[in-house]
Order: C-alpha cells, then structure tokens, then sequence
C-alpha cells in the first residue's frame, strides 16, 4: 500500500497565502505520494476533526500548510498519533519551520518536503509537554508571555511590528517576577522579568531566546532575565533578535530536561499559543515527533 498525505490548510495564515497557494502546493505533493486528502478547516474544531478522519483512513504522513498556530495543531496531531509531519511555511513568524531549516518560500518548502519523501528521509525530533500539551518551539512565562497575550488581542499591524509594539505597551506595565523553579533535581526562587524553555531557538516571529537550543539533545535550553529596571530592559531588548542577550549580566541560562515553574499565575505560552497560567510542569520528550523534510 502506498504512501497516504494529507494536505491541512488554514486559508488565513499569511494574510490569505496559505489559500492562494494552496492548489500549488497539493499539485506538487501529488506527484510524490499514492493518496492525499486535502483538509481545509478555519477553526481549530474543524482542523482536528478532519485529521482524524484522514488518521482513520491509514495516514502516514500530515503536510501543515500554515504558520505557527497551524503547526503547533500538527504537532498535537501528530504527537498522539505517530504521524509524521511535514511543514510548508505562510504564516507570519514561521519559528518551527526555521528551527528545522525549512525553506522560507514556501514552494520552495513543497519542493523539499517531496524530495524528502521520495528518499524515504525522515528524522525524529524531540517535543516539549507541558500539563497535557505538546509544544515544538519555546515555552514562555513573564514579560514575554504578556507581550503575547497583548499580540493576540492585537488586529494591527501585522508581522514582527505587532510584537514590537506589544513589546512598548507591556514596558508600560513592566513589573517583577518572583518565580519558584525545579529543574532537574535542582530548586531556586528567583526574581526574573521573563522565563524561556526552549526545545529550538526562536518564538516571537525570529527571536533566539534560546539560541543554543537544539530540538534532538534531549534537553531544554532555559533562559532567564533577570530583575531589571524598565530603562535597562529597553536597553537589552535589541540584543533579543541577534541572540547577544545570554551575555547580559542579568542573564542566566542552563539546560534541564524538566522543570517545574510556579509563580504569582502569570501566563504561560508555547508555541506562541495559551496555555494558562502558572504553575506548570514542563518536560522534554525525546523523539516524540517524526518529521519529514
């Protein structure tokens, strides 16, 4: 029996890209594999019920078309599932299609995806849990959480300008942190303007928070702000995007495969997506996610 896809779809990523090129991408993967179904859902119900229609049917292979949001539901698919995935980037941040140096165009994308299969080449990868949830990228709590909390309730502008301006407006609001952190088999309270858990480098549409973070060690790569004052956060924030904050002196980073984070319940995010609040217990799952590509 041959090769079963399925192409998800989320017509809004990428301001209308995904839906534009949508029919591109499925011609393409058809010429690669033996079935696809295409699935196009504009909500998150609808996103999963027809993936697991298609999983009842023998899928071996979800190709997401969309941005983070999008992936972050694959990842949950398939995780559960044992289906491997696939990405074709049109969103606006992307971070999980580049931690796994997928192609940015997104044709581009199909065509190394179909190049990938036609090898038989996969690889395993590993995924976060967090109470229940998978994420793929970064788990965040702290300043950088309420930046994204502030994003979702935001309709404009689009793309990283969202984030600096969320980023402006939480300065406004900027407080401390006391966090109580387990990790591993070590426990600290400390004051802390943001907390990151990395399973790759980047959230937030390409910031490096946890720019050593590799997605197949087995490990976390946690960075920690520390307490500052409001001007010299604004002075660090620039170094965000080129990854030069971890030699701040404020700055802390270290590596566990799970950790336990209570706080003052602050939010918590992953994968740019809610997850609640604190607390939370985090753990890193080693080869949890095939991925193709």
């Amino acid at each position: 029996m041959g090769l079963h896809a399925a192409l998800a779809v989320h017509p809004a990523s990428g301001h209308g890209t995904a839906a534009r090129i949508a029919g591109s991408v499925a011609a393409r993967l058809r010429e690669a594999v033996d079935r696809l179904d295409l699935l196009v859902a504009d909500t998150v119900e609808q996103s999963r019920e027809l993936m697991r229609g298609s999983h009842g049917e023998g899928l071996d292979l979800l190709v997401v078309l969309g941005g983070d949001g999008a992936a972050h539901q694959g990842v949950q698919f398939c995780a559960s599932t044992g289906v491997a995935l696939g990405l074709v980037p049109s969103g606006t941040g992307n971070d999980l299609a580049r931690a796994l140096n997928v192609p940015a165009d997104p044709l581009d994308a199909v065509d190394a995806l179909v190049a990938a299969v036609e090898a038989g080449r996969s690889r395993s990868l590993d995924l976060g849990t967090a109470d229940g949830t998978w994420f793929g990228t970064v788990l965040c709590t702290g300043f950088d959480a309420s930046v994204s909390e502030r994003v979702n309730r935001m309709r404009w502008p689009s793309g990283p300008r969202r984030y600096d301006l969320a980023i402006l407006a939480e300065l406004a609001a900027l407080r401390p942190r006391r966090f109580a952190v387990r990790a591993d088999d070590d426990s600290v309270d400390i004051d802390a303007t943001l907390l990151a858990v990395g399973n790759t480098a980047w959230y937030g549409g390409g910031i490096p928070v946890c720019p050593g973070a590799e997605p197949d060690d087995g490990m976390f790569d946690v960075t920690v702000v520390g307490r500052l004052p409001r001007h010299e956060l604004l002075r660090m924030l620039p170094t965000l995007r080129t990854g030069a904050h971890v030699d701040h002196p404020a700055v802390r980073t270290f590596r566990a495969a799970e950790l336990h984070i209570a706080g003052d319940g602050d939010p918590v995010y992953a994968d740019g997506e809610p997850l609640g609040r604190l607390p939370a217990s985090v753990r890193c799952v080693p080869g949890a996610l095939s991925f193709v590509g």
